[in-house]
């Protein structure tokens, strides 16, 4: 293959990724807590580069790896008592399958034997590494914004709040969880708020979304009419060297 070929078929595979990380995006426009992704781009020299190297270096447009955004979502009222909007640098914990998860998304309910759970079932850690249990669940939670759980005026204990110094630290996990990758324990988040009756929305604007898609998808069409036209430059080359 020749090195036009070459080049436009590795920027074609990096507008592929980049396609799949908008797209995700796109679909999670509308998803509580949902941080967007992104990618960061580089360029990969071959060997041939080195000083003493006889041989062309190839230089390749690659991905070298995703990041997510953890900017604040704006907060929206839904009026539901069961909603926990974040604000501010943490993560609600939930005791997922194979250990703790960590998410943004506040949208919790309450299941028949009073526990606080996600919409997928995993419950809602207080400080104590306990899920967080209503004593009656015919009555309304109230929930302060220093995540102090409140029930007919008993004390039921206080949302663990907490955050990583690293973000690099979090992996996802599905769209909406992620799992600690580093090891280490995180922090308490002293800087998050509980807002009762509100929900964090995804930080992923759906009009910016919908201009990058436009513009990757010019660059891969423009690799794939690169290709092309190599392809016919060679294909005359062949043809002219036939003919001598």
């Amino acid at each position: 293959m020749d090195q036009i070929s070459i080049l436009a078929a590795s920027a074609m595979r990096s507008s592929m990724q980049s396609l799949d990380l908008l797209a995700n995006n796109m679909a999670n426009a509308s998803t509580s807590g949902y941080k967007g992704d992104s990618e960061f781009h580089t360029v990969y020299t071959s060997e041939a580069a080195d000083a003493d190297a006889t041989e062309l270096p190839v230089t390749l447009p690659m991905i070298e790896r995703r990041w997510t955004d953890f900017a604040q979502g704006l907060l929206e009222p839904t009026n539901n008592p069961m909603d926990f909007g974040l604000s501010g640098k943490g993560f609600f914990v939930v005791k997922g399958p194979n250990g703790p998860l960590y998410t943004r998304n506040g949208n919790f309910r309450m299941s028949p034997d009073g526990t606080v759970v996600t919409s997928d079932g995993y419950p809602l850690l207080g400080q104590d590494g306990q899920p967080v249990k209503a004593t009656d669940t015919g009555q309304p939670l109230q929930v302060s914004i220093d995540g102090s759980v409140i029930q007919n005026g008993q004390p039921l204990g206080q949302v663990h709040l907490v955050d990583f110094k690293d973000p690099t630290a979090l992996s996802k996990q599905g769209n909406n969880y992620y799992h600690n990758v580093s090891g280490k324990d995180p922090l308490d988040a002293t800087e998050a708020q509980i807002y009762q009756g509100k929900v964090e929305a995804s930080n992923v604007s759906a009009a910016h979304g919908a201009v990058r898609l436009v513009n990757v998808t010019r660059q891969f069409e423009m690799m794939q009419k690169a290709i092309s036209i190599a392809n016919d430059m060679n294909k005359e080359a062949i043809e002219q060297v036939a003919k001598v």
